[in-house]
């Protein structure tokens, strides 16, 4: 007896073996992963690459993502076996079997899966580990140790989390077991379902909720917006989605039903008939299907447009070789910063060119549509509704018109409250800015701006304005102070100036001497501020915080493109490759869940499709009605997952500029041609399982 259960637990999994082979694949594959995105996460190698501690903490996300994806996926692949097995389990019943008996029969059996998975999975992922690993080396341009790393943690989260997992679905294999009588699970294959009736208003809600998700990604302007935006927008079309699909796809049959045209052909009339009958199990896996057909475009195209856009995006927040920012009042101190860096390039042998340098004067505010008036008082960002006016929330920069024209090479002029303005990310709403008690025109529009890569990292939509001296600037600061009231000193603005310069030759070639005249400047300022505090520790002390932001020294930054390349490179190539795990693990769901459904369908269809044979209809008939009852349905998910892209396209943007990818055509063209390939991968599933569903069904 103690020889019986495990020789019977293998048995069943070698004469199910067309059930079992992809469970097991996708189960490996998803355990190699799971460990590929855990290993190189904790691999020091790569956190101590240039820009690599980006890469590793997103690993550390992309890991936390695969594991919830692991149990839903897993759990729902695992009831495709549990569902074609029941009668199986009912036989066994019958024949003599005690249900403890077989719960013991499928414990051997999960303990074989689980066993052989996971060896394979670990030893895929311990392979291909190393080869991702030179992959990101490559990427960060980072030199490859030698050696072989095997991260024992990972092993351990791995043997962990997919132990729960298989224990969990065995568990749920004993409750399906134990609730069901066993004539129940004898005809388990053979129950039928009763006709579905129309749902008009699960319909409806369906396509409320799709046009409420459209509407807020059509509309919201504001990249800030969008973000916060993001998650309901995407809850309402999921939601929609599966009553579209639950309760339109019955409609829509039920419509084709009526076409007599259409109906009474013998290869429309068995597949409607069919599909009619279950269709409210074959709407929840197409909205599956829909669904993660949609989260692979949106991964694969946003991460892919990242990667190749990264030298735009580069160049957006670091629109300069080299920059210099200082508050006006240390005007000396910025001099001595500027010459040092003039000094340093000269004798690395750099010549630098493009020199602008102009002050700016920088706020942020909230546009009020019904007042025509940005409000600054910053109680509005501590309640409730500041929640709802993130599609208002912009950043003003104000540079006076002598700087402007100076820097631009130009000789614009400017009246009384009048002002030039240039928009980033989102247009201006108004030609009329009513803000600090000013009420300012706006002359003229701009079609181009000084470059400013502090405003490129802020995440609200910037406005920039050129105002006609500082005189306006004094007012806009007063303004402020009032507005903001005790809260100044600590979050009020300061008049900056700027100054920006490019190096001539190619960077890339001149990488070290740029790096060593910007370690050289920083090293020099460093030595400024030294000597401040030595002096201040020698004179009275300040009495008021706003004394205090008058200290002498260098209150300021320095950045060098070059410096931060490496860091900037890590964190879209750490988004690429886990979006390219991600992006995988979601296309193998759809591809199971389209090879289960068919299967699935194809042994309930077997004994329809045999009494249709045995009274005359031929083998080509077959194929075309499993062909139209395939095609009838089958590609509405990737219908609906393009229609879902083409209204998310202008919402993913907006988000895509946050992280300073403006450039539309590329996001276009990732997303175009991501769209194109999966359709043609697509069409290959659908042709591969047809051909395994009229293999099961024909006589």
């Amino acid at each position: 007896m103690a020889k019986l259960y495990p020789g019977m637990a293998f048995t069943n999994i070698k004469n199910n073996w067309k059930t079992y082979l992809p469970y097991m694949l996708s189960c490996s594959l998803t355990i190699a992963l799971f460990y590929i995105i855990g290993s190189l996460g904790a691999n020091k190698g790569i956190s101590e690459m240039w820009g690599g501690d980006m890469i590793a903490s997103y690993m550390t996300l992309g890991q936390g993502v695969t594991a919830i994806f692991a149990v839903i996926f897993l759990f729902y692949i695992n009831s495709f076996l549990v569902k074609r097995r029941r009668s199986e389990f009912g036989l066994y019943n019958i024949l003599g079997m005690e249900k403890k008996h077989i719960c013991r029969v499928i414990f051997l059996e999960t303990v074989y899966t689980f066993l052989i998975t996971m060896a394979a999975g670990l030893i895929l992922g311990i392979l291909l580990d190393k080869l991702l690993y030179l992959v990101i080396s490559h990427m960060l341009a980072a030199k490859v140790p030698l050696g072989f790393y095997i991260s024992v943690s990972s092993i351990l989260q791995s043997l962990a989390l997919f132990g729960g997992i298989f224990l969990l679905m065995f568990l749920n294999s004993m409750r399906h077991i134990y609730r069901a009588r066993p004539v129940d699970l004898l005809k388990s294959r053979r129950a039928g379902e009763k006709e579905p009736k129309a749902k008009w208003i699960l319909a409806v809600a369906g396509v409320i909720c799709l046009a409420a998700g459209y509407y807020i990604a059509v509309t919201t302007d504001n990249p800030v917006a969008a973000i916060a935006m993001f998650f309901i927008a995407v809850v309402l079309v999921i939601v929609g989605t599966y009553l579209v699909f639950t309760a339109g796809s019955i409609a829509l049959l039920k419509l084709l039903k009526k076409n007599k045209g259409y109906y009474y052909k013998t290869k429309h009339f068995v597949s409607i008939s069919a599909m009619m009958y279950r269709m409210k199990k074959n709407a929840v896996g197409l909205a599956n299907i829909c669904i993660l057909s949609t989260m692979v475009l949106v991964i694969i195209s946003t991460t892919l447009s990242m990667y190749l856009g990264v030298n735009d995006a580069l160049k957006q927040r670091y629109p300069a070789e080299y920059n210099i920012t200082c508050m006006v009042q240390d005007n000396d101190y910025f001099d001595q910063g500027v010459k040092a860096l003039r000094d340093n390039a000269r004798s690395e042998g750099l010549t630098l060119t493009h020199e602008i340098a102009y002050r700016d004067f920088s706020f942020s505010a909230i546009y009020e549509k019904s007042k025509d008036f940005f409000v600054t008082d910053p109680s509005l960002y501590s309640n409730f509704s500041a929640m709802q006016k993130y599609n208002q929330l912009t950043t003003f920069v104000v540079v006076p018109l002598e700087d402007y024209n100076k820097s631009m090479g130009i000789n614009e002029t400017l009246g009384e409250n009048e002002v030039l303005a240039y928009s980033s990310r989102q247009a201006l709403p108004t030609d009329t800015i009513n803000v600090f008690n000013l009420s300012l025109h706006v002359k003229k529009t701009l079609p181009d701006f000084m470059a400013n890569g502090n405003t490129a990292a802020k995440i609200s939509s910037g406005h920039y304005l050129v105002v006609k001296d500082l005189s306006v600037i004094e007012k806009m600061k007063t303004g402020q102070n009032k507005a903001l009231g005790d809260k100044a000193d600590k979050f009020g603005s300061w008049l900056e100036i700027n100054y920006m310069a490019d190096v001539t030759g190619n960077a890339e070639k001149q990488k070290d001497q740029i790096l060593a005249a910007y370690h050289k400047t920083w090293d020099d300022i460093q030595a400024m501020n030294d000597a401040a505090d030595a002096a201040k520790s020698d004179a009275p002390q300040p009495s008021s915080i706003a004394m205090a932001k008058a200290d002498p020294g260098f209150n300021g930054s320095l950045e060098c493109r070059t410096n931060e390349e490496a860091s900037f490179r890590g964190v879209y190539s750490g988004l690429f490759f886990v979006g390219i795990f991600l992006g995988i693990l979601f296309l193998m769901a759809t591809i199971l869940i389209m090879y289960y459904k068919q299967i699935t369908e194809g042994y309930e269809d077997k004994q329809r499709f045999t009494i249709l044979q045995n009274v005359g209809m031929s083998h080509h008939e077959v194929k075309q009605t499993i062909r139209s009852q395939i095609l009838t349905v089958f590609f509405l998910p990737l219908v609906t997952a393009g229609v879902h892209i083409g209204f998310a396209f202008p919402f993913l943007y907006r988000i895509l500029t946050l992280m300073n990818l403006f450039n539309l055509r590329l996001f276009t063209l990732c997303t175009v041609g991501c769209f194109l390939a999966f359709a043609l991968f697509y069409g290959v599933v659908y042709w591969l399982t047809s051909r395994i569903y009229y293999g099961i069904v024909k006589k």
